[in-house]
């Protein structure tokens, strides 16, 4: 090899590769993987030129760049690796950008930033013409009924051309220019930012999707075979449900509405009377007091708010606790209709013009009522006033997959994105807390409804149909525990499922007097989410019926359907990516559903034919998880899906050995669709991997100026970086002065007030502190609560903090869960299969090894550094 290199290389080079190979030897690296590295590092020397400054200042960040390959410790397949890391960077890093020394090409970020400027413009540019302004003036000269026959005649020839576009045969060629040429559309306008962008993706999405939907109806069910039919239709009425919910979720979100608070007048006396009611049934005492003491803290005449505990559970301890705060305590003998019977109770014991209502463990900030009520006033007609649910505490996906505050969770696309569109079309419903209802109107359809067991949005659709509005306020008031388990999760969907598909058959809002069409089809929508169950399961299994079964699920060949499916998932995924990118990752919605519709098809099918079966079931929410486990229990039907998905896996592999050589292309679309739902069944069994939970009070990240006070009267300045109910961590440059165990006093400020609180030092690391809260007087309990969990800007800070959807990353996220799912199965394996695991195990880590990475945000450079010429 030496005197290889000794005719291509000038000897500095020559030393420097010998340099390297030493290093590499000197870590253990076999020869023949050193030997490997060193040729290709020759290699690319002759063409990349490692010499010049922008290539050492790459190699001065290798780190950085290749953060999962070892510099020194190099095998044979790390130039593979290297090979597979530089095409993703070159994929994620925009262009135009110079990173590690290196100047993308200029041109075109330049072409494409004319582009959208000018598709940004064109809304500006037609609606400001001479010829718009000349045709706006023309129509409002005319006869109404001339101008509604003028757009009605316009909608039809709309039509007319939407339907000659989807319903028009296309051969391969031009079906595949076509998609080319609309793809290509929606990657130029997907970057842009407003709102017309956003529409045109959703031009392109249902121009697609319809156009698919088309094609299976007419051209791919087998009618000569009943197998084929009927495993055809299923996978088809499957598929008719997701479009329709495709089309309804677009209409719901095509334009949040954003509303702002409306100032509170000057005048304090206008305020009205204001009942808070906070239903209890079996919750700890500890659970209910932060809420408690946080709702004694609003900021509103305390001759005008009435605070109730509405106990359910009739408890003395509860009664003599809101003896001693001062607030009114209210239980009943019988406790029929659950919730909403221990709210109907209570209002007919109380008499405000207003009506607030928080679940047990959702602490109100101070700001509530002011941010909330002035629209009451704006508004005459406003029945309800709803804010975001917000948590404080992990769900099951974010602390099983230690996705907190990296990945939306599961309610942040309905209460960021969904419930504001729902407000443009006046379809906001009642979420059962943190909302503000007028007391008149509830007197007026009976109360809170009873029939169902999701009785907050059955009470905001008689709202609707009665003539009165509601509203949403996307700004968080109040923030509560989610979730302690996946098994609880599970439970709370399962209530929720159950009572939509109840009203949907009791009070179908398609049907009846007083909605508007945008509110049926915004309820239609929100009550056909939780069918979902039944076609997931239909998504997980079709690819079998053609592996196991040779039954034809789509009587097409395989390049038709390439071409007709691929597009149809790829401009659904984009633009849901752009309408939905802060509040729902990419390919997450797949986990979430998949853990949920095993648990949720039985309920929801029973309750199309029985509305009437089931009963309420109470979220248990404040316990605890003292040893990490397995939930074999609601694991156990993804295991079975997944088994059944690995047995068509290798039956596939066995007939495109064996099988007709016509059928090959068809069997591999299918096995790529099995190992994709195997990816989604290994992240849902990931899930079920509850990992230890032993803190009773969970901490929240926080930024807060305080104080610090020493027996001695001395004082250090240090700003709170989280806490909980029972205690704080903070940050100072005195942590040299403490050490653990010592007395202090933490001073906290709220508003123009400072409070002191008597603490205990825990445990001092560097220049931060962990403190613990020695016993409080209730008033300082009340006082630590308004400081904290209570202050107005708790949560605000904390809306649209997630990163920005990327498709392809959150796919890359998607596939190493699934893994990560199967790797964990591996681990609790029973003794005699160990072997076997650990070798699938080695197998499963070292593929995961090719898998590209993220360069991270700051890192130090490699020494010594081997780009470097000697």
């Amino acid at each position: 090899m030496n005197g290889l290199l000794n005719v291509f290389f000038v000897p500095p080079v020559m030393q420097e590769l010998q340099h390297r190979y030493r290093l590499y030897r000197q870590a253990n690296s076999s020869r023949i993987a050193s030997g490997m590295m060193i040729l290709c590092v020759a290699i690319c020397w002759l063409f990349l030129r490692f010499e010049s400054p922008a290539w050492q200042r790459v190699g001065a960040q290798r780190t950085r760049w290749y953060p999962q390959i070892s510099p020194w410790r190099v095998c044979i397949a790390d130039p593979l690796r290297y090979l597979v890391q530089s095409l993703w960077l070159l994929i994620i890093i925009p262009a135009g950008k110079t990173r590690g020394g290196i100047v993308y090409t200029q041109w075109p970020q330049r072409l494409r930033n004319r582009i959208h400027l000018w598709l940004e413009s064109l809304p500006k540019r037609v609606t400001h013409s001479p010829m718009e302004t000349h045709i706006t003036r023309r129509l409002g000269k005319m006869n109404r009924a001339v101008r509604r026959v003028l757009m009605l005649m316009a909608g039809l020839v709309a039509f007319t051309l939407a339907m000659f576009c989807i319903s028009q045969p296309f051969g391969y060629i031009a079906q595949f220019i076509f998609v080319v040429l609309l793809w290509s559309i929606a990657m130029i306008i997907r970057h842009i930012p407003g709102r017309f962008p956003a529409l045109m993706m959703i031009v392109l999405s249902l121009t697609i999707s319809c156009r698919y939907l088309w094609w299976r109806y007419t051209s791919t069910l087998n009618w000569d075979d009943p197998l084929s039919l009927i495993c055809g239709l299923l996978l088809l009425g499957a598929e008719t449900y997701s479009w329709t919910v495709l089309v309804l979720g677009y209409i719901q979100t095509i334009w949040p509405l954003n509303r702002k608070p409306v100032p509170m007048p000057e005048d304090v006396s206008t305020w009205p009377t204001v009942d808070l009611m906070i239903p209890t049934y079996n919750e700890d005492l500890s659970v209910v007091k932060p809420t408690l003491y946080a709702a004694l803290g609003l900021d509103w005449p305390r001759e005008k708010l009435t605070i109730y505990l509405l106990d359910d559970g009739n408890r003395q301890e509860f009664a003599d606790f809101a003896h001693e705060i001062g607030i009114k305590y209210i239980a009943r003998e019988t406790h029929e209709h659950a919730k909403a019977g221990n709210i109907n109770n209570a209002l007919k014991q109380a008499k405000s013009e207003l009506v607030a209502i928080f679940d047990c463990d959702h602490v109100p900030t101070r700001s509530f009522l002011q941010l909330t009520v002035g629209w009451f006033f704006k508004d005459k007609k406003l029945s309800m006033m709803q804010t975001p649910h917000h948590f404080f505490s992990p769900d099951p996906f974010e602390r099983n997959l230690g996705r907190m505050r990296r990945t939306p969770n599961e309610n942040e696309l309905f209460y960021g994105l969904v419930q504001d569109g729902n407000d443009l079309w006046d379809a906001s419903f009642f979420c059962g807390s943190c909302a503000v209802l007028r007391r008149d109107v509830l007197d007026e359809i009976g109360g809170i409804a009873v029939e169902t067991v999701t009785e907050d949005a059955h009470t905001s659709l008689r709202m609707h149909r009665h003539g009165y509005s509601s509203a949403y306020i996307r700004i968080p008031q109040a923030a509560g525990l989610a979730t302690e388990s996946l098994s609880a999760h599970v439970s709370q969907r399962i209530r929720w499922a159950r009572g939509m598909v109840q009203i949907f058959r009791l009070d179908n809002p398609l049907f009846g007097k007083g909605l508007k069409l945008a509110q049926r089809l915004c309820y239609a929508n929100a009550m056909m989410h939780f069918l979902a169950g039944i076609p997931r399961l239909i998504f997980l299994t079709a690819p079998l019926a053609f592996l196991l079964l040779h039954a034809y699920i789509i009587y097409a060949p395989a390049i038709a359907i390439a071409l007709y499916v691929l597009p149809h998932m790829i401009h659904a995924s984009l633009t849901n990516s752009r309408v939905q990118g802060k509040y729902r990752h990419s390919f997450w919605n797949e986990i979430y559903e998949t853990v949920l519709a095993w648990y949720i098809a039985r309920p929801t099918t029973v309750a199309l034919f029985n509305p009437h079966a089931g009963k309420f079931n109470v979220t248990a929410k404040g316990g605890l998880n003292k040893h990490a486990y397995v939930d074999w229990k609601i694991s156990r039907p993804y295991q079975i899906l997944m088994l059944l998905n690995l047995a068509g896996l290798f039956f596939g592999i066995y007939r495109v050995i064996y099988g007709r050589p016509d059928e090959i292309l068809t069997v591999l679309v299918s096995m790529a669709w099995v190992i994709y739902n195997m990816i989604i069944l290994g992240g849902a069994i990931a899930v079920a991997f509850e990992s230890k939970q032993v803190r009773q009070a969970h901490r929240v990240e926080a930024r807060m100026p305080a104080s610090l006070i020493k027996p001695d009267g001395h004082i250090y300045v240090c700003t709170v970086q989280d806490y909980s109910d029972n205690g704080v961590g903070l940050e100072t440059e005195s942590a040299s002065q403490f050490k653990a165990g010592d007395n202090v006093t933490l001073l906290l400020r709220r508003g123009q007030q400072e409070y002191t609180f008597p603490m205990q030092i825990s445990r001092v690391f560097g220049t931060s502190m962990g403190m613990q809260l020695l016993p409080l007087t209730t008033q300082q309990h009340i006082d630590f609560i308004q400081c904290t969990f209570a202050r107005a800007d708790s949560w605000v800070l904390r809306e649209d903090s997630f990163p920005e959807d990327k498709p392809m990353e959150s796919l890359r996220e998607v596939l190493g869960l699934g893994i990560r799912g199967y790797l964990r199965m591996l681990d609790i394996a029973p003794q005699r299969f160990r072997p076997l695991t650990s070798r699938t195990r080695s197998f499963g880590g070292w593929l995961l090894s090719f898998a590209p990475r993220n360069p991270p945000l700051s890192v130090q450079p490699d020494e010594p550094n081997l780009m470097m010429t000697k």
